[in-house]
């Protein structure tokens, strides 16, 4: 299957329910994110497979702070693990690594910022696909340091309406990423969640009831399915 005969260039997935997922079962959340790296890794792999040129996930959201120190700790150190035990292995398939959010947060632990740099350092030359972790992301975080930064750097003169709808993408996290084509969220919530609001304007969302870990290459063939059969009109007839 190759994804550009469907003008399908861009997924960004939120990877909801591993918590629920490990509830079910009786195990502790963090056990439910252990289950989702190996959905992740299919999802990435049907990605490489099928001439996907950009995939976005959301890895944790600037609302995760509030969640249990236990949980937090874990997912830190789950997300520099991850890097760690499988950046080489994506590095030779072609994988390009993003990292968008407020990556200088004090929060985040010194290690994770050192390992997210050295490894979009180390795959920046890769084209196979751009794979983009939504790290400390939140949407309205954003827009607005976008805002600011416009606004800051123009402050000498006349800042005019045309010029920030020209401009105004320039000053998101990763100006070159294409707006998504297709969105899909696991677990049954039918929310963004503070993600890509500005980004998915236009794009299709499918909300799927699987929890992320029991997500696979199936339900991406589904979701593709179903994407297909749907008509963009960008505000036409």
């Amino acid at each position: 299957m190759n994804l550009e005969d469907y003008n399908l260039k861009h997924i960004a997935i939120i990877m909801d329910g591993n918590g629920r997922w490990a509830e079910q079962r009786g195990l502790d959340r963090t056990a439910g994110h252990a289950a989702g790296e190996h959905s992740l890794s299919k999802v990435i792999d049907w990605a490489l497979d099928n001439n996907l040129k950009w995939l976005t996930v959301y890895a944790f959201s600037t609302e995760n702070w509030s969640r249990s120190k236990e949980e937090v700790d874990y997912l830190m150190f789950f997300n520099r693990d991850l890097l760690t035990r499988r950046r080489e292995e994506f590095n030779e398939k072609g994988v390009r690594f993003f990292f968008i959010g407020d990556l200088k947060d004090k929060m985040i632990p010194d290690e994770n910022k050192k390992l997210m740099k050295d490894t979009a350092s180390l795959t920046r030359a890769n084209k196979k696909l751009n794979l983009v972790f939504a790290f400390n992301y939140g949407s309205e975080k954003e827009i607005h340091n976008a805002a600011y930064n416009l606004a800051r750097k123009h402050f000498t003169w006349l800042l005019t309406r045309k010029h920030v709808e020209e401009h105004f993408n320039d000053y998101l996290y990763l100006p070159q990423m294409p707006n998504p084509d297709l969105l899909i969220r696991t677990a049954g919530e039918k929310r963004l969640s503070n993600f890509l609001l500005l980004q998915l304007s236009y794009t299709e969302l499918m909300f799927v009831e699987e929890l992320w870990p029991d997500f696979n290459e199936e339900n991406m063939k589904e979701a593709v399915k179903e994407f297909k059969n749907r008509t963009r009109k960008y505000g036409g007839i």
